[in-house]
């Protein structure tokens, strides 16, 4: 913006750099992270505590960069999606679903998404950008129901792991004492098995970590989600096997169901040997259908079915609740294409 560098999303050793470069003494730099990540300014102005000189040296250089949604939609089940624009003139989408006794948000991290996964409608949109952490951020801090948020997903539009530095940026200032100081075990991080990210984020951070899978079987895989060529759902697994001894941390699998496709009793075997031995759950997921896709979902009793037959196998499995729908903010419908139409 007018040339000015963002300052919301900076670590506190960005912060620190920052504040040597403009010759501040050295408390300045956590004086400034807690104006940012604990008092949420929406300007430099803000942060009285600072000399009106600092404060305007910093106003020329920088700006904070938090603004509001541009709209929303309110789903039947109570889900709320909102439109986000970002500094590029583009725009995301950022989810909140409120239950009984959590309430989640489900972030972006990229503008669309270049991943190429035939059942997703992000994937149509095509790949406009990474986000930064400012805007990944944003999401958080400039959403009407900031306070009641108990858990986070990076389950939105882009893959997290594609995008892995600044996504690596907004987790440390999320669970950081300086930041927003949330418990690793309240964020999740969803990925399509993008190994060095993967390998990264189990290394340095302690968050959950989902891994979409959709098919135990490489061919079929590959059909699906065009990843799978350069990074086999087989290395992934290794990767997990190796890196996961953190019992605090929890490993899910991903899994849309459909019809006729990956919901056999060959799926169930391929899934227990694929897995056997790895501490981890499977969610199972509704398909939910868009434009010209060539698939359907398995109906519920099939859906029942798989579940109480992969449990009965000893891998823990759920069957995620479709939410927001009739809103299309549920899983592999979000898109702004039609968003932004009528803006």
């Amino acid at each position: 913006m007018n040339g000015k560098e963002d300052l919301y999303g900076q670590t506190d050793r960005e912060i620190a750099e920052i504040t040597t470069k403009l010759k501040l003494p050295g408390y300045t730099a956590g004086q400034i992270a807690n104006w940012l990540y604990k008092k949420h300014v929406s300007s430099v102005d803000e942060m009285t505590n600072l000399p009106k000189p600092v404060r305007q040296q910093l106003d020329a250089l920088y700006f904070i960069g938090i603004n509001e949604p541009d709209r929303f939609q309110l789903s039947t089940d109570g889900t709320k999606k909102y439109l986000f624009r970002v500094k590029t003139d583009k725009y995301i989408e950022a989810v909140f679903i409120p239950e009984t006794g959590r309430n989640t948000l489900c972030l972006s991290s990229q503008i669309g998404c270049k991943m190429g996964c035939e059942f997703c409608m992000t994937a149509r949109q095509g790949f406009q950008g990474n986000l930064t952490p400012g805007e990944i951020l944003n999401q958080i801090v400039s959403l009407p129901e900031r306070e009641l948020l108990t858990n986070f997903v990076f389950m939105g539009m882009g893959e997290p792991l594609a995008n892995t530095e600044n996504v690596m940026k907004s987790l440390e200032i999320m669970t950081s004492p300086y930041g927003f100081g949330f418990s690793p075990s309240r964020i999740t991080v969803s990925t399509i098995g993008i190994i060095p990210g993967l390998e990264q984020i189990l290394d340095q951070s302690r968050c959950h970590v989902a891994v979409s899978l959709h098919s135990p079987f490489d061919t079929e895989r590959q059909q699906m989600m065009p990843v799978q060529k350069m990074f086999p759902i087989n290395r992934v697994i290794e990767v997990l096997r190796k890196k996961t001894h953190d019992r605090q941390r929890r490993i899910s699998f991903e899994y849309i169901m459909f019809s006729g496709i990956n919901d056999t009793p060959r799926h169930i075997n391929g899934l227990t040997r694929l897995l056997n031995g790895l501490r981890c759950r499977i969610n199972l997921i509704r398909y939910h259908p868009i434009p010209d896709a060539p698939f359907q979902s398995s109906d519920e009793d099939t859906i029942q079915w798989f579940k109480n037959r992969l449990n009965e196998k000893g891998i823990l499995t759920t069957i995620r609740a479709s939410r927001g729908k009739d809103i299309y903010a549920a899983c592999g419908m979000l898109s702004t294409k039609v968003q932004v139409a009528g803006l």
